[in-house]
């Protein structure tokens, strides 16, 4: 426990412009919108997970008639490691498979936003999974920086 609150901390001073809030973890993302969700899709394919779907809602949006600025979601995983956390609790299939989201904010800043793994465990009252939630944090942590590069 305290290595992962450690290496969470430890990324958000290293990177400058990591924020963390109400369980979700945002980095902010030199590119745009659209050029930061196909690197980070590009980089999730390399490291041979698996893109379940891109939502992009300003799309669907647009198709109704409305606007919302760049709002984008990536699903993606790897069942040898979300099938440990749900063995864990079930119910954490609610938070899986993992979720990236990409946005853009009211002052043209982009950001890829996930759900902290450390959240999902207290949500779900996960035990016995410390070391596959390290294993998360560091691979979502790691695709995000990339990506935001």
């Amino acid at each position: 426990m305290k290595k992962f609150i450690t290496f969470v901390l430890f990324s958000f001073f290293v990177s400058g412009y990591a924020q963390a809030s109400e369980g979700l973890i945002s980095v902010e993302s030199a590119h745009s919108a659209k050029e930061t969700a196909d690197k980070f899709a590009s980089i999730v394919e390399k490291k041979g997970l698996t893109l379940f779907a891109r939502i992009d809602h300003q799309k669907n949006a647009a198709g109704v008639d409305l606007t919302i600025r760049s709002t984008e979601v990536i699903i993606f995983g790897n069942p040898k490691v979300g099938t440990p956390i749900m063995q864990c609790s079930q119910l954490a299939a609610i938070d899986l498979p993992q979720k990236v989201l990409i946005w853009t904010d009211a002052d043209n800043k982009v950001w890829l936003t996930y759900n902290d793994p450390e959240y999902m465990k207290q949500r779900h009252d996960l035990k016995g999974c410390d070391k596959v939630l390290m294993k998360v944090s560091n691979v979502l942590s790691g695709l995000t920086q990339a990506a935001a590069k």
